[in-house]
């Protein structure tokens, strides 16, 4: 049995001071398959203690289910990186903000139309307990205390930058306390006052969250804990990506830098990341500022030491260099490129209209007004909603109150627009025939607000739907998660107009990592042998999507895409390269 404790200066292993070096990289953004892969390029770069983050959405998908198998083995992965001779921080969530789908927490809780998340309201508190009676009793064993690897926990996440109610701190502390869990907890905040304030208990360990100026962030942070370690829980030594926007790249030298600044003062650090990975399927999170909603991409790779595909970057050999300075180096050999395959072009001969799959896809709900996905039990993917209107109507405008994200308006099947939520209430111009017509909304979640003020982002229509002056009542639903896309009739068409399905077979015989890239294509999304390996949009700044050599079989493979808008030549082409730009 071990101790993880501190003084008025230093951690403390079993007694002895200890800096703490570590590196975050999450088991659910990173393939099972490569764990060792990855923990062990983590250790080599002179590491001694991994980072991560639970998704409470992943591991409680419904409400009282849970998943703890497969890539969600969170307790085999905290013991595969045991076996390394690495020790573990686990922060728990509940939430845990990480450019990830409503920060972690499950969609279905936004079905209460009360909801207030991240607060002492009982509903959500009660939703808290029974994920931790569950999560706690496969992390109890695994801690120092009772011969385990994990080090700490945090409580909560970053709570400074969200809200002031002390006592929902103390319960979540009390409930980890409660199911066994006796290691150091700690918070983790922004380097300023409010966040520093309001994000921590008094009697807890405070550490800070930065990215540059280390003097200055530790003198903050000094201000509120004059005596303890010094940590640097996410040193931000990159940056995530929106959709459209440029892919962010940090200097090595510079980053490396601030490492040695933080080091010098004798502090320890947690590498926000080490190794990103990737959102796969609809779990990108999003920001919403300045009334600006951006989705975060599919790919996560962050610019870290590790790149998306897990092969070392410059900063990943900068970093090393400066941490020799302060430790003594593991004697392993060094990371190299892993091989990448080029399969080739690939025609997507095979396709299926969107309304004429529906009814394979979706049995429609009645409903009053269109609501969000929430409400009918739809957590991510698409959901359609269609109503008729009587006619003649002069042209006015359709407006779509409080859209969220995206929407493909139809008049009897034929594309009116695109709507996005860059205002409030996006609208298009409609007028509708003597004989009437028939209005289809097609709506995408785009992954929901993972940080901030506005984390209650429910999807789909939110505010109703007005035609000039006039609500809008009595729809048919159809929620689509997407989620089994087996039963689609596919015939050899090729491309079709507006939203449809396409698919092809192609043979490998290698398992090893490639990157699909979908020139002339125009948004939509991709699955491999039935994974979903996340979205595309031509917009970028990501180009390509990662697909890990484990998810290739040898021999036949199936690859479907839906495609919201034009599929250009139908051809796909997977590459030896990322295009991250």
């Amino acid at each position: 049995m071990g101790t993880f404790t501190h003084n008025e200066e230093h951690f403390l292993l079993d007694g002895e001071p200890f800096r703490v070096l570590s590196g975050a990289m999450h088991y659910f953004r990173v393939p099972r398959a490569s764990w060792d892969d990855r923990l062990y390029k983590l250790k080599a770069m002179g590491l001694n203690t991994v980072e991560t983050y639970v998704a409470w959405n992943l591991h409680e998908p419904r409400p009282g289910e849970f998943h703890f198998e497969d890539n969600l083995g969170l307790a085999e992965y905290i013991r595969c990186a045991a076996r390394q001779g690495l020790h573990v921080i686990v922060r728990p969530g509940p939430y845990i903000c990480a450019e990830w789908e409503l920060g972690g927490l499950p969609a279905w809780l936004l079905k209460d139309p009360g909801m207030r998340l991240r607060c002492s309201y009982p509903p959500y508190l009660k939703a808290v307990d029974r994920f931790f009676d569950a999560l706690l009793a496969e992390l109890a064993p695994l801690q120092v205390t009772r011969g385990g690897p994990i080090l700490a926990m945090q409580v909560e996440n970053e709570y400074g930058s969200y809200g002031n109610d002390s006592e929902y701190l103390r319960y979540l502390e009390d409930g980890l306390r409660a199911r066994g869990i006796d290691v150091l907890l700690f918070t983790s905040d922004g380097p300023t006052d409010e966040m520093l304030q309001y994000g921590t208990l008094p009697h807890i360990l405070k550490t800070a969250n930065f990215g540059s100026k280390a003097n200055e962030a530790f003198s903050k942070l000094r201000d509120y804990q004059p005596e303890g370690p010094l940590m640097c829980m996410e040193f931000w030594n990159g940056w995530f990506d929106h959709w459209g926007t440029e892919h962010h790249m940090r200097d090595a030298q510079d980053a490396a830098a601030t490492l040695d600044e933080m080091l010098a003062a004798g502090a320890s650090v947690n590498f926000y990341m080490f190794h990103g990975g990737t959102n796969f399927g609809f779990m990108n999170g999003a920001n919403y500022m300045g009334e600006q909603y951006q989705p975060t991409t599919t790919s996560y790779d962050y610019d870290a030491p590790l790149n998306e595909a897990g092969d070392p970057t410059p900063k990943y050999f900068a970093y090393r260099e400066v941490l020799g300075k302060y430790v003594e180096l593991p004697e392993l050999p060094l990371p190299t490129l892993t091989p990448k395959q080029a399969i080739g072009s690939i025609q997507l001969y095979e396709s299926v209209g969107f309304f004429e799959g529906l009814p394979m896809l979706a049995e429609p709900q009645q409903a009053v007004t269109p609501e969000p996905m929430e409400f009918f039990d739809q957590n991510y993917g698409f959901i359609l909603y269609r109503t008729t209107i009587s006619g003649p109507r002069a042209e006015v405008p359709l407006i779509l109150r409080d859209l969220h994200d995206r929407a493909l308006v139809f008049a009897n099947g034929a594309l009116l627009g695109t709507l996005e939520r860059s205002v409030p209430s996006p609208s298009l111009m409609l007028s509708v025939p003597a004989k009437g017509l028939t209005l289809d909304i097609l709506v995408e979640n785009m992954g929901r607000v993972n940080y901030g003020p506005d984390l209650l982002d429910r999807k789909g229509i939110t505010g109703g739907v007005l035609l000039g002056q006039q609500y809008l009542y009595h729809w048919n639903v159809y929620p689509l998660p997407l989620e089994d896309l087996s039963t689609l009739p596919f015939q050899a068409q090729g491309a079709l107009k507006g939203p449809a399905f396409y698919r092809a077979t192609f043979e490998v015989s290698s398992q090893e990592d490639t990157f699909l890239a979908l020139p002339g294509w125009s948004k939509g999304v991709c699955w491999l042998n039935g994974f979903n390996l996340g979205r595309y949009w031509q917009r970028g700044p990501q180009h390509t999507l990662y697909v890990p050599g484990s998810l290739l079989k040898s021999g036949t493979n199936e690859l479907v895409i839906f495609e919201l808008h034009e599929p250009g030549t139908c051809t796909v082409e997977f590459r030896e390269q990322p295009h991250l730009a």
